[in-house]
């Protein structure tokens, strides 16, 4: 039986954190062997989301009148875990509609107003009764729940933070997984062209001509600029989510902190 894109998920995030503590104790042979089991996993990931795609494009055939075939959570997750990043209502209901929506279960952003807040009395009511729960993306200064944007539970505490440099490396990230899948279409889809584009009108060197968006200029574009900024973001948000884990309760990790500003973080 298929790994579930759930289980990936939180197998593609033990092994980076494997990697990492590998590489710090310079054992190299080691940290080979799961770079390749990552690679692996990482290949699965994105085989079981274009599946993803392709069950919802066969199947989602109801009519105006019937009921949507998945629920608004799982939209979103769908599409949350398409970017690999937070983001916004509007972004995650463009995303969701240009790669799995149709006619009858397109998602809307304004249905998305309550979801954040109806997740976390979930899981306050009975945790982890559910494979993820969809929560607050954490500020990095004060690990309060930054204004507007979602992230995934299973995600690491580390993707979940905001710093400074954040927004641009969110930014980048979902370019690129949206280049990735939208170079698998097997046709053209104008949803996907059209969100495609807005993302490379942004990315220095992306737009390849006025006509055609080309993925693999986006991708390339993307990455050269993901290079510059990667590496000092990560540090910011590994030391936001080390305070975190130091001071805050398993719920507020997920959903912030309101009450108060953590000490350490002026």
């Amino acid at each position: 039986m298929a790994e579930s894109i759930e289980n990936l998920e939180r197998r593609i995030d033990d092994l980076r954190a494997a990697v990492r503590r590998a590489v710090i104790a310079r054992d190299q042979p080691r940290a080979r062997a799961l770079r390749a089991e990552l690679r692996g996993a990482e290949r699965a990931w994105e085989q079981a989301l274009t599946d993803l795609a392709d069950d919802a494009e066969v199947e989602a055939q109801p009519s105006e009148h019937d009921a949507p075939l998945v629920s608004v959570r799982e939209q979103v997750h769908h599409a949350l875990t398409l970017l690999s990043a937070p983001a916004a209502p509007k972004l995650i209901a463009e995303v969701h509609n240009a790669f799995f929506g149709s006619a009858a279960t397109g998602l809307a952003a304004g249905k998305l107003t309550h979801l954040r807040r109806d997740e976390e009395r979930s899981f306050r009511t009975a945790r982890h009764s559910r494979p993820y729960y969809l929560c607050s993306a954490l500020t990095a200064e004060h690990l309060a729940p930054a204004r507007g944007l979602l992230a995934v539970s299973t995600w690491p505490l580390e993707r979940r933070i905001i710093g400074p440099l954040s927004p641009r490396v969110d930014f980048l990230t979902a370019a690129i997984k949206v280049a990735e899948h939208a170079s698998r279409m097997s046709k053209e889809n104008l949803g996907v062209v059209r969100l495609l584009r807005r993302f490379a009108s942004t990315i220095p060197g992306a737009v390849d001509g006025y006509e055609s968006v080309d993925s693999a200029v986006v991708i390339k574009a993307a990455r050269a600029e993901l290079e510059v900024h990667a590496d000092a973001d990560r540090s910011q948000r590994e030391a936001a989510a080390e305070r975190g884990r130091r001071q805050m309760d398993e719920a507020e990790q997920l959903f912030g902190s309101k009450l108060r500003v953590l000490r350490g973080t002026a």
